[in-house]
């Protein structure tokens, strides 16, 4: 079942470092839209962290959506 809450109006933030922070919700959120069973997140965390391949997949995740989120923002170009 999908989430009727609204937690992204817009790309645009204030600076780089609210960027950042909004790039990891979006990861978070777009997990949770994908393992909907937070039981079984709860269970997976084990199994992601202590293993630095999935680590750095999981960076590489976040790196994606603030580089998404650094263009609509012009790089906070004044």
């Amino acid at each position: 079942m999908q989430s009727s809450e609204i937690y992204l109006e817009s790309l645009i933030t204030a600076t780089p470092q609210e960027g950042r922070n909004l790039a990891i919700k979006l990861s978070r959120k777009s997990i949770a839209a994908i393992q909907t069973n937070p039981d079984v997140r709860k269970k997976l965390r084990a199994d992601y962290a202590e293993d630095t391949a999935q680590l750095i997949a999981s960076a590489q995740v976040i790196a994606l959506e603030f580089q998404t989120i650094a263009r609509a923002n012009n790089y906070w170009k004044p």
